[in-house]
């Protein structure tokens, strides 16, 4: 059984800094605003993109979802692997240069025709982002007080759900009113803006340069892929052996594999079991984003004082809770509600566990684990994807929410007997 080593303890814990107080950090106000504009550019070429395949290369369902999993197969390969380097790299030149050769593939877009052309394209622009990913996890680490990261973590996402939501309209408009290619452009001018942002503030990494003054030691026989597979096994082995970074790491990769499931199958369920229309489809995959930002806000405000592994297992539970009402009830109210539910306790998931995270790991580490977790994440998503048509064949879309309810309670278990988390006391 894996075991948790104790966390520092302060004497005296700090409040949690609010999202406004978050914001007043000059180095994390620059950051957010450069997520915002990056985000907000990348929705509208993949929106674009999709329209493009569907619409004018008249793509099969199977070719659309392909283009998806494309764009998230890299980061789940390549991951683990990214972070080895991320961690060595200096901070602020490989955000910059991940922004700017993103700019530049996204202008591959411009001359793009054909189906496997817009395939290449967002996976090369995928595998860059599998090392800006990490990298702006510990710069965020580096900016905020460690207790201001809840908040910083839900700032970050919430660009990331707004976006989501207001994507797909403003980029149909874009795309009807001036071509898809103006969407392209934008993603590229985008992701300059934000190399420019983070160019225009000081990053410096925390506490690392003992740590790596302690492994050049240790490394100094060690070179090429020896190296970095030694690397690798370092962060591996540092979730493995914490229990309750372990756990929360599961249960956001269980969070994100049951979303998806669901991505696909709630229209097929609306059609089969509520014989809805497509407007019922369309407000129920739009009540789990608008639950998870209420939840985020919710939870931010009134859960300052609850642990982050207490909020993990309310959403953990949550999330069955919403299942077993799809699985019990078909009714649109129900359907409505179910998808409410769900997205408000991936809220109570995502935040507290990527705070956690960046609590209990080392910072010189922080790349190794944050790009472990992304890598694992986008795994589940795929592998959400790819199953979830296969079992609804099998045994029905019911029964695949009702199985997703039985994993998700089973891990509640586990980590209640076997991983139960050591929480931090926030440091100042």
């Amino acid at each position: 059984m894996a075991t948790a080593p104790q966390s520092p303890a302060a004497a005296v814990s700090p409040e949690m800094m609010s999202m406004r107080a978050v914001l007043r950090v000059p180095v994390m106000r620059r950051l957010w605003s450069a997520q915002v504009v990056s985000v907000f550019g990348d929705f509208l070429a993949l929106f674009a993109v999709i329209g493009v395949l569907t619409f004018q290369l008249h793509g099969t369902a199977q070719q659309v979802t392909g283009l998806q999993i494309a764009y998230l197969l890299p980061i789940a390969i390549l991951g683990i692997l990214a972070g080895v380097f991320v961690d060595r790299w200096p901070l602020k030149p490989t955000l910059v240069a991940s922004d700017l050769i993103r700019a530049c593939l996204c202008l591959l877009l411009l001359v793009s025709t054909r189906m496997w052309h817009f395939y290449a394209v967002l996976a090369a622009i995928s595998m860059v982002s599998s090392f800006f990913g990490p990298a702006q996890g510990v710069a965020i680490r580096a900016a905020v007080p460690l207790h201001g990261l809840r908040s910083a973590n839900a700032l970050m996402q919430q660009v990331m759900f707004l976006m989501r939501i207001a994507g797909p309209a403003i980029a149909g408009l874009l795309v009807a009113s001036f071509g898809a290619r103006s969407c392209y452009l934008a993603d590229a001018a985008s992701f300059a803006a934000s190399a420019c942002l983070i160019a225009s503030v000081a990053l410096v990494r925390p506490e690392t340069a003992v740590a790596h003054a302690a492994e050049s030691v240790v490394q100094e026989e060690i070179k090429g892929l020896e190296r970095v597979w030694s690397d690798m096994r370092q962060g591996i082995r540092f979730i493995v052996h914490h229990a309750g970074l372990l756990f929360v790491i599961l249960a956001l990769a269980s969070a994100m594999f049951v979303m998806g499931c669901f991505g696909p199958l709630i229209a097929v369920y609306v059609r089969d079991t509520l014989h809805a229309s497509t407007r019922v489809f369309g407000a129920a995959s739009a009540m789990i984003g608008f639950g998870i930002l209420i939840g985020m806000n919710i939870l931010n405000v009134l859960g300052k004082n609850i642990r982050n592994a207490t909020l993990v297992y309310s959403g953990l539970g949550g999330m069955a809770v919403g299942l077993a009402l799809l699985t019990a009830l078909a009714a649109v109210w129900s359907t409505l509600l179910g998808g409410f539910v769900i997205g408000f306790a991936v809220a109570a998931i995502i935040i507290p566990s990527q705070t956690m995270i960046q609590q209990e790991t080392p910072p010189a580490l922080m790349g190794r684990v944050g790009s472990t977790v992304m890598s694992l994440v986008f795994s589940a998503q795929i592998g959400g994807l790819l199953l979830s048509g296969v079992l609804a064949g099998r045994i029905g879309v019911h029964y695949v929410f009702a199985v997703c309810a039985v994993l998700l309670v089973l891990l509640i278990a586990a980590g209640r007997l076997w991983m139960e988390p050591e929480e931090a006391v926030a440091a100042t």
